[in-house]
């Protein structure tokens, strides 16, 4: 197995919910040239977000859209993996399969799936969309992607369920993936792991360490044992915040800085809704809250060399992908490409020899 090395477009303008300024602006120019460059550096894959708000510089800051960002990058692109996240109740799922289907065309099979059950009730408030109380919405998951896969599947899709109504429905042409495009998603409750076992190929996980991503591993390994025994095993993923530096002190130091908590700060605006909204199986801090996606528990902070070891524990504990984050983007993303990358592939020959 190769750990596969996947990075989380900066459509928000940065991870920090304490730093204003990351020097990572949220436009299409940028993630553009990054996207571009990443495949030319080491990256397999990259992960872009779906929110109408901005829940790391705040509701009023820019975000980019996920999919009409997607769709171009699908031409520019050549490798890489573009995993796009999808919430249910922003797509009917006919015209989403559709709309999908073609970008997997123009990419080359390129595409896959994030799909997030939403969890921010202002947003969707804000927006005219439904909001689901927390089991309600992977229910409406479930048969939504009941919908997508079998339009892809099938010449002609029929479904009557209790929130979708589809009638002999032709989609054509297919997505060039088989069955479907990869499809990923992550949560820690109960309902989403059951859904995410039952109906999905990549489980992806916060930021945690070694020792605990092992558990959860063979946890979720073993509900899709018994909830789907014949699917294929499922393949999974963890988030990670890069801090990579020449010497433990200057990575410190940096982590004091990021992790200097003002709660004030716009990105802490949702804290509180997303707390109440998922149901996660620790406790969040604010010093957590204030990288996204508990990214920093993943310990991948210090020099090149111990980076390096993180990641292979990870591997070892029997991870697939990691799903990164830097800041500011390109220029550590390049640091990373240029110090921790030749690590990465010297160890595998050592361990192919």
């Amino acid at each position: 197995m190769t750990l596969r090395l996947g990075y989380w477009l900066p459509v928000f303008g940065g991870w920090l919910r304490n730093v204003e300024d990351e020097a990572m602006p949220a436009t299409w120019e940028y993630v553009r040239d990054l996207a571009v460059r990443s495949e030319r550096i080491g990256f397999d894959l990259t992960l872009v977000a779906e929110l109408n708000l901005n829940d790391i510089k705040g509701p009023e800051a820019p975000a980019l859209d996920a999919w009409t960002t997607a769709a171009p990058l699908a031409g520019v692109t050549r490798r890489l993996e573009l995993m796009v996240a999808v919430r249910p109740t922003f797509h009917h799922p006919a015209l989403f399969a559709k709309q999908a289907a073609n970008i997997d065309r123009i990419s080359g099979g390129r595409l896959a799936l994030n799909v997030v059950s939403s969890w921010w009730k202002d947003e969707s408030t804000q927006h005219g969309l439904p909001f689901d109380e927390h089991d309600h919405r992977y229910e409406r998951t479930k048969e939504w992607l009941t919908v997508v896969k079998g339009l892809w599947r099938q010449p002609r899709f029929s479904h009557a369920g209790r929130l979708y109504h589809i009638e002999e429905a032709v989609l054509e042409p297919k997505p060039t993936r088989k069955p479907w495009p990869t499809i990923y998603a992550g949560g820690e409750s109960e309902a989403a792991k059951n859904l995410i076992a039952r109906e999905c190929d990549t489980y992806v996980m916060h930021g945690d360490p070694p020792e605990r991503i092992t558990e959860k591993i063979a946890e979720m390994r073993e509900r899709r044992e018994r909830l789907a025994p014949e699917a294929p095993p499922l393949s999974l993923g963890v988030s990670g915040f890069v801090v990579c530096r020449q010497n433990e002190e200057a990575a410190r130091r940096e982590i004091a800085r990021i992790t200097n908590v003002r709660a004030s700060t716009r990105g802490y605006a949702n804290y509180e809704q997303w707390i109440s909204g998922t149901k996660l199986e620790q406790r969040v801090s604010l010093e957590d809250y204030s990288v996204s996606n508990r990214g920093l528990r993943s310990g991948l902070v210090g020099t090149p060399g111990r980076i390096a070891e993180r990641l292979d524990a990870f591997e070892r504990a029997g991870a697939d992908l990691t799903l990164l984050q830097f800041s500011p983007q390109a220029e550590e993303m390049e640091r990373f490409a240029a110090e921790v990358i030749p690590l990465l592939r010297s160890a595998r020959k050592e361990v192919v020899a």
